[in-house]
């Protein structure tokens, strides 16, 4: 059953459930930057060249792409730049330098809501458009464990289970301090927070089997 669930929740596996849903977001981005005027300047806040190559190389003619991430990545291909930052102080940039900003599933993995909401304020400062997507708080299965309602889960049952099992993309701990670490590593957010931290924002709802599975915040001026 666990591998099962990891072969529906992989993104980069073609076919998959979560490969499947990630295209059809993109066409959420693409009709966002479609008229556009070409050379679209675009910061990705925790991209990666693997994601954008995933995507169709032929809709992204025409893109200049930023990279940021807190490490260094490897780019190789002539339209990408990777540089490193913090998602919550961009102030390396100025205001509205991009055409458009878009993050993929990276609000979640900044630990406190103080700091999301400082990177959601960052995105809509730099970007004169943005697409920021992140799994829903209240969605059954928790997308990176792959355990239903671990985010509701007192923070010792965490831990426990961290150091007895492997989970979604985690494997089995070795101490309850790196347990800890991985588990309050993450933080999930509700669209009540999304709408108070973008406001004036479009916030698309990505369902499944009928429940809000993720959000897609779009916004432009």
């Amino acid at each position: 059953m666990a591998t099962l669930m990891r072969r529906l929740a992989d993104n980069s596996r073609p076919g998959s459930l979560s490969n499947k849903l990630r295209l059809r977001r993109w066409r959420l981005f693409l009709d966002l930057v479609r008229d556009l005027p070409r050379p679209v300047r675009v910061l990705d806040v925790g991209g990666t060249q693997n994601f954008w190559t995933q995507m169709d190389p032929a809709d992204q003619l025409g893109f200049e792409l930023v990279l940021l991430n807190i490490t260094q990545e490897t780019v190789t291909r002539p339209n990408m730049r990777a540089v490193v930052g913090d998602a919550a102080d961009m102030s390396s940039f100025v205001d509205k330098e991009f055409d458009v900003v878009i993050s993929n599933s990276v609000i979640e993995h900044l630990p406190d809501p103080d700091r999301q909401r400082r990177m959601a304020q960052e995105i809509s400062r730099v970007g004169r458009r943005y697409y920021v997507q992140t799994p829903n708080r209240y969605f059954p299965l928790e997308p990176h464990f792959l355990f239903p309602a671990f985010q509701f889960l007192p923070l010792r049952v965490q831990v426990y289970l961290l150091t007895h099992f492997s989970l979604g993309w985690y494997e089995k701990q070795a101490t309850r301090a790196a347990a800890r670490d991985v588990a309050t590593s993450i933080r999930l957010v509700s669209g009540r927070e999304l709408r108070r931290w973008f406001p004036g924002a479009r916030i698309v709802r990505e369902r499944l089997l009928g429940f809000p599975k993720s959000f897609i915040v779009i916004g432009q001026e």
